[in-house]
């Protein structure tokens, strides 16, 4: 994120303080954001004496202002604000939405029976259908899904009602390189886009392209195309490029920002791996993993760490220059996975679609690290719950910040 957008947006006048959610992407391991929000919803349903910035009653209200979400994020950013007029009961919804996924609703492998367990075979045969169709999996199901799932006409009667008043999701343009956010606001004529190097912003109201645009995983999922600049240009996976994974919630006014990530946690590697690979070179299921965690590494400590150091070098100004620059802190908490989602993965890989597993296990990528490719496409309920109980004891573990963060106001009124 620019130091120009960090300064303006931090002295920006409010009429409130906005709180933001931005959600990022990572397939099936975005079920870890599910357990998150289900620790929050606790949380603000233990406190009696939370109240509503919309007026609604006391510990019904949706504590988020503005939804941002990126990949498999963006789906769940989209589900929340199709239901966000019904308060906590948002939350509710789409844990019961991930309790029933599974594998099937999302994709189909488009491989004969026959070439799944034989390596030259699958592999000639998914080249084949990724030269046809530029991906490895159909994401047909994943459509169908969302069109029954996602209410698009809740989304546009939450921002009528100000229960919120924002979304935007981000996608990548294969065609031009550019990083794009698309938002949908209340109204039009008050939303300012903006353009820097790379990534632009673009009022558009959301469809279920561009939650197809912006979850599609290279290589596994098929490009949308979208409309930008009154021409047609084709979108992949939102996290492909996202240099300023926070800019759109400090471009949309938010003075609060809860972060959920689905990243890798540092220094963790398989065990053995590393002499294994040392001595014969990484196996094609490490160098998968390897990809997938370069497509989906984002640059959220860069960023927190950039914000952290303008409000700290402001700080240390004369009274009088702090004063006249009227900055306000931007607060942002990030929550992410504690232990490594790939180890997890592993535990769970038997549970993927038979003719999945096996074309996988014929192209080798289940090997080795190729936990971290089945990460992504496991959606699958053992999986999925492991990931969901996990972000809850990750939320428990940031408790008092998570008070903070969402209570802060309530806190201060009592």
């Amino acid at each position: 994120m620019s130091l120009v957008t960090l300064i303006h947006a931090g002295m920006q006048r409010r009429e409130r303080p906005t709180v933001a959610l931005v959600l990022m992407g990572g397939g099936a391991r975005t079920a870890y954001q599910v357990g998150v929000l289900r620790a929050l919803v606790e949380l603000l349903r233990a406190s009696p004496g939370q109240h509503s910035p919309r007026g609604s009653a006391a510990g019904a209200c949706f504590p988020f202002q503005i939804l941002i979400g990126t990949s498999a994020g963006a789906i769940n950013a989209a589900f929340l604000a199709g239901r966000a007029a019904a308060g906590l009961a948002a939350f509710d919804e789409l844990a019961a939405f991930w309790s029933r996924l599974r594998s099937t609703d999302v994709y189909r492998l488009s491989v004969p029976a026959w070439a799944r367990v034989h390596r030259f075979a699958a592999i000639v045969s998914l080249s084949r259908h990724i030269q046809a169709h530029g991906a490895m999996l159909d994401s047909t199901p994943l459509r169908e899904m969302l069109r029954a799932g996602i209410r698009l006409d809740g989304v546009e009667h939450a921002l009528r009602t100000r229960a919120i008043d924002a979304l935007a999701v981000t996608a990548s343009s294969y065609s031009s390189g550019v990083h794009w956010t698309f938002c949908q606001t209340a109204r039009r004529e008050l939303f300012q886009p903006w353009s820097h190097p790379g990534r632009r912003a673009d009022f558009q109201p959301l469809t279920i392209e561009h939650l197809i645009a912006s979850s599609a995983i290279p290589f596994l999922f098929p490009s949308a195309a979208l409309r930008v600049d009154g021409r047609e240009e084709h979108f992949g996976d939102g996290a492909m490029r996202q240099i300023a994974p926070l800019s759109p919630a400090w471009h949309l006014g938010a003075s609060r920002v809860l972060v959920v990530g689905v990243g890798q946690p540092e220094n963790w590697e398989v065990p053995g791996e590393a002499t294994t690979a040392q001595r014969r070179g990484p196996t094609l299921g490490g160098m998968a993993g390897h990809v997938m965690a370069s497509v989906f590494h984002d640059t959220l400590q860069a960023d927190i760490e950039q914000t952290a150091r303008v409000a700290e070098t402001i700080s240390r100004l004369p009274a009088e220059a702090a004063a006249a620059m009227a900055y306000r802190p931007l607060d942002v908490l990030s929550i992410a996975p504690s232990c490594s989602l790939d180890a997890l993965a592993q535990e769970h890989t038997d549970e993927l679609p038979l003719g999945v597993r096996r074309a996988l296990a014929a192209l080798g990528v289940l090997k080795g690290s190729g936990g971290t490719l089945a990460s992504y496409l496991l959606f699958e309920p053992g999986f999925v719950n492991a990931l969901i109980a996990l972000g809850e004891r990750d939320a428990l573990a940031h408790w008092s910040e998570l008070r903070q963060l969402v209570l802060a106001d309530e806190q201060v009124q009592g």
